[in-house]
């Protein structure tokens, strides 16, 4: 079965990754350390805002008009938990604005 999300390697790339097999591991890795209430970098919070960011609207290299059948979360719900967040991290991500995370 086909996945929704397709991101290419310069995607990855331009999100702190190496190419699109290291988003995937990278992601795995950070969605566990958030599990597991482990402590991020600010680069790994810019990586996993960006990640989201992307994946929750991107049609071309995200779930995009798929999100709310593949998570099942609505769209609705998702920007506004999407704008906490965001709001939250400002002051965390703020170094990478307009910058690629770790760089």
């Amino acid at each position: 079965m086909e996945r929704p999300a397709r991101c290419s390697d310069q995607l990855a790339v331009g999100m702190g990754f190496t190419d699109a097999q290291d988003l995937v591991r990278g992601t795995l890795k950070l969605r566990d350390a958030l599990g597991e209430d482990a402590p991020l970098t600010p680069a790994d919070w810019a990586r996993t805002l960006l990640a989201t960011e992307i994946v929750f609207v991107s049609d071309l290299a995200g779930s995009g008009v798929e999100w709310p059948t593949t998570t099942g979360i609505g769209d609705e719900e998702t920007i506004v938990m999407l704008r906490l967040i965001q709001r939250k991290l400002a002051g965390t991500v703020r170094p990478y604005y307009g910058k690629r995370p770790g760089q």
